[in-house]
């Protein structure tokens, strides 16, 4: 049960991976014009994580963590940030931001299903609705072809899907996981261990080197608002949700994103907006609310077993 006076943070919470992750979008379609994915993606976590850190200890957390606890935040960091992030941005090398975002709306769905196959969980009819409204909503927006305008934009969408299965599983995953206790720490941990894996990755696919001093102006307000916000402000405050609410509520940003992407990838990059985009906008956001309605209906379970009442 959600603690009611830690309201404001997670008010505060939802804004940041609500807002702030749907500029990302646009920021990385930015950054990504001149540098490689991997390369861009393992920079920004890497030095994001110093910086997480560096906070950390002028704040006096401890930075101590266990074994299992490096374990886990290392497959955090694979999850969300080396293949779930990693391969977004480079699949925006083929889709548009409002696009890529769309795509991505429909992981609420995964999130879902995971929990009911994996764990068991009651999967409401009125949460279904939701899900529903949702897919409907994506259709309208990608059945236009001005969504899909780039010749390989069906490789961005595999990317983007195998990126979304990642992000789910990871979902349920930091929920359970035994994980350092300040979210803070959490989000640095993953940041050093995601971002290092990037660069890694960066190496494996012999990705050109690139000079931040040689970067163009774009690029570098681009990276720096990405470490700052993009990384530190909304991946803390999404590690924070994991840890206070369920991770289908948490995954409702999906639905959000995209509408904050397609607003500003019209705005600054002439990425088109038709009324058939309206619509659907509006329907994925009827969509956020049946998931997140704490409406009482009749549940479907997984698993018929007996479970303690709480």
């Amino acid at each position: 049960m959600e603690n009611r006076s830690q309201a404001p943070l997670i008010f505060a919470a939802f804004f940041a991976i609500y807002v702030i992750w749907g500029s990302t979008y646009l920021l990385n379609k930015v950054a990504v014009d001149e540098l490689p994915p991997f390369l861009l993606a393992g920079i920004r976590f890497v030095i994001a994580g110093v910086l997480i850190f560096g906070i950390a200890a002028l704040m006096g957390k401890k930075l101590d963590i266990t074994r299992r606890q490096l374990l886990n935040t290392g497959l955090a960091g694979f999850l969300f940030l080396s293949f779930g992030n990693g391969m977004v941005v480079w699949a925006l090398k083929f889709v548009d931001t409002n696009f890529a975002a769309l795509i991505i709306a429909a992981q609420p769905l995964l999130v879902m299903l995971l929990m009911w196959l994996l764990q068991g969980h009651r999967l409401r009819p009125i949460s279904l609705v939701g899900v529903a409204l949702g897919i409907l909503g994506i259709y309208l927006l990608v059945s236009q072809d001005a969504t899909t305008r780039h010749p390989d934009a069906w490789i961005g969408i595999l990317m983007i899907f195998a990126a979304m299965v990642a992000w789910a599983y990871g979902s349920l995953f930091v929920g359970k996981a035994d994980l350092p206790g300040n979210s803070f720490v959490n989000t640095g941990y993953q940041m050093l261990m995601g971002g290092g894996m990037l660069l890694v990755m960066s190496l494996c696919f012999r990705e050109p080197l690139s000079n931040p001093l040689e970067w163009q102006a774009d690029t570098l307000w681009a990276m720096l608002l990405l470490i700052l916000f993009g990384s530190i402000v909304a991946f803390t405050a999404f590690n924070f949700l994991l840890k206070v609410v369920s991770p289908e509520k948490v995954s409702t940003n999906t639905y959000v994103n995209p509408i904050v992407a397609m607003l500003l990838g019209w705005y600054f990059l002439d990425e088109p907006i038709t009324l058939q985009s309206v619509v659907a906008a509006l329907v994925l956001l009827t969509g956020v609310y049946f998931i997140s309605t704490k409406h009482k209906t009749i549940s479907l379970r997984r698993f018929r077993r007996s479970r303690v009442a709480r």
